[in-house]
C-alpha cells in the first residue's frame, strides 16, 4: 500500500529508532539528530525494565542485558503506551517471541511474571471499601469472602527465592505456589503457601459456590484420604487466622443480622 510522503517518513523514523543496526535512518535526517532520538526511546525504555524487573536485570551483565532489551525493543509490538502497562507488554514478549538463548535462564518467563504481577496488583483499581463482608464472622462455619486484592500464583520454578547469588539450574520436585495479596493499608505482600493452603485458597476463591472454612477443610480432607480429617480441619483453623490477618481472607458473606 502506497502511503503519504510524510507518513512514510514516520514509518521509517519508527523503523530506524527500534532497530538501527539493520534499518537506515530516513534521508535527509542528519544521523546526529536521529542519534538523540534513538538514544531517548531507548533509554526511556531500558531504564523502566530495569526498575520494573531488578532481579531478572540482576542476573544479567551489561551487554546481555541490553541484548536483551534490543530485542525487545525492535521485535515486540506493544499494544499500549503507558508505561505502568509496559511491564506486562515484556512478559508478553517473553510469552510469544523471545528465543531463550543457552546464557538466558530457562525461568525467564516464570520470574519476570513474578515480578510484574507486583505492578499489576499495585496498579489495580480494586478497592477492598467497595465490598460487604461481616469482618468478624465465624469463617468456619458462615461462607468465606476471598479478597479480589488476593491473587494465588503457581510457578515451576522458585521464583520467589532467585537471585544473583541463587539461580537454579533444574526445576525443583515440588511447585511454588504464592498468594500475592493488597491489604487494606494498600501494602503489597508475598506468602508462599504449601499445597493445602493453596487448595484452600482455591475452594473460597470461587464466585459460584461460597463456602465455609469448615466446608472447605472437610473436602481437602476427603481430596487427601486423610485418615485423621480434624489435624487437616484443626491446622486449616490457623492458616484461615492468618489469611484474616493479612486481608486474603476478608471476613464472611454479610447479612442484615451481622450487624445486630
Amino acid at each position: 500500500m502506497s502511503l503519504p510522503g510524510f507518513k512514510r517518513i514516520q514509518y521509517d523514523f519508527a523503523a530506524h529508532i527500534r532497530d538501527p543496526g539493520n534499518i537506515l535512518g530516513p534521508q535527509g535526517i542528519e544521523d546526529r539528530r536521529m542519534m538523540i532520538y534513538r538514544e531517548l526511546f531507548y533509554n526511556n525504555v531500558e531504564g523502566f525494565m530495569a526498575s520494573g524487573f531488578p532481579i531478572l536485570r540482576s542476573l544479567y551483565d551489561e551487554d546481555a542485558w541490553h541484548l536483551l532489551m534490543r530485542d525487545y525493543f525492535s521485535r515486540h509490538r506493544a499494544k499500549t503506551p503507558h508505561f505502568p502497562e509496559m511491564a506486562e507488554e515484556f512478559v508478553h514478549y517473553l510469552r510469544n517471541e523471545f528465543v531463550r538463548s543457552d546464557d538466558d535462564p530457562a525461568f525467564i518467563l516464570e520470574l519476570a511474571h513474578y515480578e510484574w504481577m507486583e505492578t499489576a496488583l499495585r496498579l489495580s483499581r480494586g478497592c477492598l471499601t467497595d465490598i460487604s463482608f461481616d469482618r468478624q464472622g465465624d469463617l468456619m462455619h458462615e461462607s468465606i469472602v476471598i479478597s479480589p486484592l488476593a491473587w494465588l500464583l503457581f510457578y515451576e520454578w522458585p521464583v520467589h527465592a532467585i537471585s544473583r547469588t541463587y539461580r537454579p539450574i533444574a526445576k525443583p520436585d515440588q511447585p511454588t505456589w504464592i498468594i500475592i495479596y493488597r491489604d487494606h493499608q494498600d501494602d503489597v505482600g508475598f506468602i508462599q503457601a504449601n499445597p493445602v493452603t493453596a487448595r484452600l485458597f482455591e475452594l473460597l476463591d470461587n464466585e459460584e459456590r461460597s463456602l465455609s472454612g469448615e466446608r472447605a477443610l472437610e473436602q481437602i480432607a476427603q481430596e487427601l484420604e486423610h485418615p485423621r480429617p480434624e489435624v487437616i480441619i484443626a491446622g486449616g483453623m490457623d492458616t484461615l487466622r492468618q489469611l484474616w490477618a493479612k486481608d486474603i481472607v476478608l471476613g464472611t458473606v454479610w447479612s442484615p443480622d451481622s450487624s445486630i
